[in-house]
């Protein structure tokens, strides 16, 4: 029967709804443009497979998406308690979208810790979906509930849903040769199973994954695959849900090319190997496990086939020295960590800067200081790797903006370490290293060629004609030295953390010769190469709005709010934070008013306002979590008319 379309709207968020109404009482199918959802329970309820099932199907089907996952810093946190609560948040359109979106148009709470921890995220009329079989006394009282949240009104703004999801899940499950608890650990697939009604989303993808996850165990497969399945039947025959809802592709939002969802650690494990196999040389990964950056060993162990060699260390100095060493050895060398890890890399990060190899520092930053918030976002490691060694040692800093983005940032700080012979530091964060968006598989062809030149033979002719070899010996435009491989015949070089002769690399102390050195190594940082900054102004604004890293996607969001509001505001984003870019000081000097957004205290206002001489406004905020796009509106609007 062909269906009827009675009604569009736009709601006051920018939600364009058109409903249709099937003949013969068939359930209505309501069209959205876009929706937020957000799967939130114990850290043991499977919130992030759920989350990461529902993200790969919502990519299969060509929607785009962005994603926040939530989870607590405990391996398992007491059950039940707020501080226990995982949640997976996730933002699809039928458009091109920027951030995980600010407040959830859909709950689905698990258990009451998770409705408590997230109640207050969600604007009235949201809809929340709850499993009514734990909102038991006793663990209402533990959250601080003296009457059920069900019941007592207080919910009478939202669209309830309470579904017994425990209960249903057993009942479905009850031929299967399993016990009561090992029933229950399946809720999570019924609640996916329904939610792919309500969004129409695909369930071959998910059914295939099961069916692979739990080959070896027939029963807990099948057993998944009944829940999946009975939650999806659910939601076709229920009452409660008279509306499911379609978001179309999004098939305007993105080039032509081969999409797939990525996450910006495993966006930033393809591109250093993608860096490795463009640059003919192996990939060592020395390393020490560390949330947020674990995922990138985990990863790249499993691409050996690709002359990947993965250590992990028996702690964060071991494996950035190991790294070092295979650098010396002609590997394509990374190291993997975050900021405490980095604050213990340090000596050897300014040892690589003594001996000018190519070594890759990875930061997937996180809240500090000391442990911090190790499972929350921040931006504030970017003057410890500007400065956070002893002496004068500077390294280039580049930062990816999105997950996606990881890849290519990859590639870049690959082609910059090889290219001038010096450690580079790449700074994610946490929110793009779990979060995830599609990413355009692309061609070999785009791919840059970072194939290296060892050394091979002499380089220099002393003044009696004999022909040697000099490790400090510069390409008078890169500025590098000469990469000698251990072993090669006649190119035996001394190597050590004392300062070096030019030329030679003899250990010296002149006074005249360390002066020199230092002047010459930040003349190489200084003279990379890196692409002028691009600055999206329309309107020709007075007010620039100036960004680095993962901010990029909520303030493209608030620009975008302030334009179709009448605002002139112009962007700007900074990958390369060392050097800058040749440009960024003319930039900065065409606007009455610069403002920069960051999950610090304002540490690149800071290097902006000393090198530029700019009076640059910091917005800031140390939350753990990303901006939201209308608080970023509001700032800036505010600046606008300051």
């Amino acid at each position: 029967m062909t269906s009827q379309v009675s009604r569009t709207t736009e709601q006051a968020d920018g939600t364009v709804v058109g409903e249709q109404r099937r003949p013969g009482g068939v359930k209505a199918v309501r069209r959205l443009d876009r929706v937020i959802i957000r799967f939130a329970g114990d850290s043991g309820d499977g919130m992030q497979l759920t989350g990461d099932r529902f993200t790969s199907e919502t990519a299969s089907f060509g929607n785009d998406l962005s994603t926040l996952p939530n989870f607590p810093a405990e391996i398992r946190a007491p059950a039940g308690t707020l501080p226990g609560v995982s949640s997976f948040q996730l933002h699809f359109a039928d458009h091109d979208i920027l951030t995980p979106g600010d407040a959830p148009n859909v709950l689905v709470a698990m258990n009451p810790a998770a409705l408590k921890a997230n109640i207050g995220d969600l604007p009235r009329g949201a809809e929340i979906i709850v499993n009514t079989d734990e909102f038991t006394k006793r663990a209402m009282q533990k959250v601080g509930y003296d009457a059920s949240p069900l019941e007592d009104g207080s919910l009478d703004g939202y669209s309830l849903h309470p579904v017994p999801l425990t209960t249903l899940t057993v009942e479905a499950l009850k031929e299967f040769d399993l016990t009561r608890k090992e029933a229950e650990r399946s809720k999570n697939m019924f609640a996916l199973g329904l939610l792919s009604w309500m969004y129409h989303r695909p369930t071959e993808g998910t059914e295939r994954f099961l069916k692979e996850k739990f080959a070896r165990k027939p029963e807990v497969m099948k057993a998944n695959l009944a829940a999946f399945r009975a939650g999806w039947n659910f939601g076709e025959t229920t009452e409660d849900f008279a509306v499911s809802y379609e978001i179309a592709p999004a098939t305007t939002a993105f080039p032509v090319g081969t999409y797939r969802n990525i996450s910006g650690n495993l966006a930033l494990a393809y591109g250093l190997v993608t860096a490795s196999r463009q640059a003919d040389l192996p990939l060592f990964l020395g390393s020490y496990p560390i949330t947020p950056a674990s995922d990138i060993l985990h990863e790249l162990s499993k691409h050996k086939n690709f002359g990947v060699r993965t250590f992990q260390a028996e702690d964060e100095i071991a494996g950035i020295g190991a790294a070092l060493g295979a650098a010396f050895g002609g590997s394509l060398a990374v190291t993997t960590t975050s900021g405490p890890g980095v604050a213990l890399k340090a000596e050897t990060v300014g040892l690589a800067v003594s001996l000018e190899l190519p070594l890759l520092v990875v930061d997937i930053q996180r809240g500090g200081p000391s442990t911090g918030l190790p499972t929350k976002t921040e931006q504030a490691d970017l003057l410890q790797a500007m400065y956070g060694r002893n002496g004068e040692a500077p390294v280039p800093v580049i930062a990816p903006r999105t997950p996606a983005d990881c890849f290519d940032a990859a590639l870049e700080a690959a082609r910059i370490a090889l290219t001038y012979r010096t450690p580079v530091m790449l700074l994610s964060d946490g929110y793009l290293a779990n979060g995830s968006e599609p990413w355009r598989i692309p061609e070999l062809t785009e791919l840059p060629d970072l194939r290296v030149q060892f050394a091979t033979g002499p380089n220099h002719t002393l003044d009696d004609g004999t022909e040697v070899f000099w490790p400090y010996k510069r390409d008078p435009q890169t500025l590098a030295r000469p990469w000698a491989v251990p072993g090669t015949p006649g190119l035996e070089h001394r190597i050590g953390g004392i300062e070096k002769q030019d030329g030679t690399g003899n250990i010296s102390y002149d006074p005249a010769n360390h002066d020199f050195m230092v002047r010459t190594r930040q003349a190489k940082i200084d003279g990379i190469d890196v692409p002028d900054i691009e600055v999206d102004d329309p309107d020709g604004a007075r007010t620039l709005v100036l960004g680095w890293g993962s901010t990029f996607g909520p303030i493209t969001a608030a620009v975008r709010r302030l334009r179709r509001a009448g605002e002139p505001i112009a962007q700007a984003h900074l990958r390369h934070l060392n050097p800058f870019p040749r440009n960024l000081g003319a930039v900065l000097g065409r606007y009455d008013k610069v403002v920069i957004p960051e999950m610090n205290l304002g540490q690149l206002a800071t290097l902006i306002r000393a090198k530029y001489l700019v009076d640059a406004h910091s917005y800031n905020q140390v939350n753990g979590m990303p901006f939201k796009a209308e608080q970023l509106a509001e700032a800036l609007k505010e600046a606008i008319h300051d």
